[in-house]
């Protein structure tokens, strides 16, 4: 039995998700508030950071990347060559750094600050970081994510995939990280084609479903957020 805490709006929680998808795994999701840092969670993960994968008889699980390390340990033998870390040495150095862009890089200037103003702070006091949206943090977001998706374009222009010719944890990394900030609306798609296409392969899989048909209180996703021909 696998639980996994989480919020439904994180995108390092939706990457482990789909994760957790890609391997048929259908985990307890808890939701957890990390900004109101529950003892029994600090328990779990001191860090008060989600999402935290806790399987049965063994030590909880925190980071995102540590959990997908976990998972190809345990797992990943059973995918064969649709593997999500390869087992080639050079490419599974690939798969990694441009997992930790989406899941570092990308969440400290676009996820994380979008998410953060525009949702999270919604829910808590002053004392735990609420308020009022700064505004030039969603500004910095909404102009950084332009060169993170001409990124995704370039690579997917030269490669079948983010990494490389298979879908790896890089493209689950960087469609978690998207689907939150599309679900605000703030992806601007009609500049990269080969990104928009890019992301609507990933987005048909059958491991996103659970994300597409989530709503989440008092904020409606965009209107191409659950259209696959977007």
């Amino acid at each position: 039995m696998l639980t996994l805490f989480h919020q439904p709006l994180c995108p390092q929680s939706r990457f482990v998700r789909l994760a957790l998808g890609e391997y048929g795994v259908v985990p307890h999701l808890a939701d957890e508030r990390p900004w109101e840092r529950r003892q029994e969670f600090l328990v779990l993960n001191p860090a008060a950071t989600t999402p935290v994968l806790v399987e049965d008889g063994r030590p909880p699980v925190s980071h995102p990347a540590m959990i997908a390390e976990y998972l190809d340990e345990t797992r990943g033998g059973d995918l064969g060559e649709h593997r999500l870390l390869p087992q080639e040495m050079a490419a599974r150095i690939e798969v990694r750094r441009l997992t930790m862009w989406f899941l570092e890089k990308f969440h400290a200037e676009v996820s994380g600050p979008l998410v953060t103003e525009r949702v999270f702070k919604r829910h808590m006091t002053v004392k735990q970081g609420g308020g009022s949206p700064d505004i030039d943090a969603i500004r910095a977001g909404l102009s950084n994510i332009r060169y993170h998706l001409a990124y995704i374009g370039w690579l997917v222009r030269t490669r079948d995939w983010l990494a490389g010719p298979r879908m790896t944890y890089a493209d689950l990394a960087a469609a978690a990280h998207l689907s939150s900030v599309d679900y605000l609306g703030d992806v601007p798609w009609h500049e990269d084609e080969s990104a928009k296409t890019w992301y609507a392969r990933v987005k048909s899989r059958p491991s996103f479903r659970p994300l597409l048909v989530e709503m989440h209180a008092g904020i409606a996703p965009s209107k191409t957020y659950a259209d696959l021909d977007f």
